[in-house]
């Protein structure tokens, strides 16, 4: 299976380049893996002391950022590698203070496997909440290396249970402690025998509740909000905002509406604009630094990345896309630390926190039009009810924490 799966990898590999003439996305997941083991040798020195921590995507790599943080602190004299695999990851975050040296993930072979790890040579390694490349763990456990999981999620469906993953169930021998969010994912993990397991739950938590501690002023949105009930709708995809700006439209009552996409595209956002026959007005407008009134305008769409997280402290209610689609909703966490009551849409049920929150009923999940209609009204009319369920969320969020300390108590 091993050499099935090498010969899967090639050939995705000639794919990609292929499919990188015709998207922009893909151009940049190829591109940017081209000078990955340069990078590597101009940062990294034979006698260097590494750590490296892997992250599929952004989510992945503000879930981890707690613990990679506190692993620098406890060994400052190490450089710090984060690869990751998406560009959607990368490219926002290739900038960041926290690593030494952040690059793409070269596509996992054997050969590009055991170059990268000789570049890295890494004391330790963490892997954060998925992604199980055979080749780099194979490697990594030849090599005797330290190998973490943290914020682990195993779920019956994947190949590591199926009678055909015994190469995904050997790689995980590399690990040298898994660190899960959840009972059902070390229960999994024993039926496989590893007892080098426990349940640390979500770091992610750790990540929220400290944005609490943080300036998370913005001038323009007090501008805008003008001591108005204001809605909060992040990272939005098309299928929320059908619904939305139905709502947007037709309530008469005074609210404002700040909206962030998920996609910035200059014409989804002109569309978006243009469905909405209140006054709106775009972030990028703003920063052309006219005087636009901005209290004057109903709506504003921000269409920027990097300042939603802000944004949800402006939020008296807050709408949280993704969930018309799959695999479903995105991060609620950050408008609950906050507290802030949040809407949802259906598809949630991959996402431990918001099937939490959804019981605890701090967060609620709309179907359809209707339905929608109803909860925003009744959180627009009802102050106890918004404050009673923002308490659910901050609280569901305070309770939380720690998964960072046992992970860092477990390490020497």
């Amino acid at each position: 299976m091993l050499f099935i799966y090498n010969l899967i990898v090639q050939i995705a590999n000639f794919l990609l380049k292929i499919v990188a003439t015709f998207s922009p996305k893909m151009k940049l997941f190829v591109e940017g893996r081209k000078p990955v083991f340069e990078i590597l040798a101009s940062k990294i020195r034979t006698e260097d002391k590494t750590i490296w921590f892997h992250a599929a995507s952004l989510g992945e790599y503000e879930q981890g950022l707690p613990v990679i943080e506190k692993i620098k602190g406890k060994f400052p004299h190490h450089k710090i590698v984060i690869s990751f695999f998406s560009p959607s990851g990368y490219e926002v975050r290739k900038n960041n203070t926290v690593a030494d040296a952040t690059v793409y993930l070269p596509l996992d072979t054997q050969k590009n496997a055991k170059q990268f790890l000789k570049l890295v040579h890494p004391e330790m390694v963490f892997f954060i909440k998925y992604e199980y490349w055979p080749n780099y763990l194979n490697e990594l456990r030849k090599l005797e290396t330290p190998t973490y999981l943290i914020s682990g999620i195993f779920r019956k469906n994947q190949m590591f249970f199926k009678w055909y993953g015994g190469f995904y169930r050997k790689a995980l021998e590399a690990f040298t402690y898994f660190f899960v969010q959840n009972e059902s994912s070390k229960k999994l993990l024993l039926q496989l025998g590893k007892t080098n397991v426990a349940v640390s739950g979500d770091t992610r938590f750790d990540r929220v509740a400290t944005i609490l501690e943080k300036d998370n002023s913005l001038d323009f949105i007090e501008t805008f909000k003008n001591d108005t009930l204001t809605v909060v709708i992040g990272s939005s995809w098309p299928k929320d905002e059908s619904l939305l700006v139905d709502f947007i439209n037709q309530t008469a009552k005074k609210v404002k509406f700040i909206i962030a996409p998920h996609n910035i595209n200059s014409e989804q956002i002109q569309e978006l604009k243009n469905a909405i026959s209140k006054k709106a007005v775009l972030f990028s407008e703003v920063r052309t630094g006219r005087d636009l009134s901005l209290q004057d305008f109903d709506v504003f769409i921000i269409d920027t990345i990097g300042i939603l997280t802000k944004i949800y402290s402006y939020a008296d209610i807050a709408y949280v896309g993704g969930g018309f689609g799959n695999p479903g909703v995105h991060n609620i966490l950050e408008p609950a630390t906050f507290g802030v009551p949040i809407v949802i849409g259906p598809n949630f049920s991959h996402f431990a926190e918001a099937t939490a929150l959804v019981n605890l009923e701090g967060c609620i999940s709309i179907a359809n039009k209707n339905e929608l209609t109803k909860v925003f009204s009744n959180l627009i009319s009802d102050e106890t009810l918004r404050h009673e369920k923002g308490h659910i969320c901050s609280t569901f969020v305070q309770m939380n924490k720690g998964a960072t300390n046992i992970i860092l108590n477990q390490i020497s």
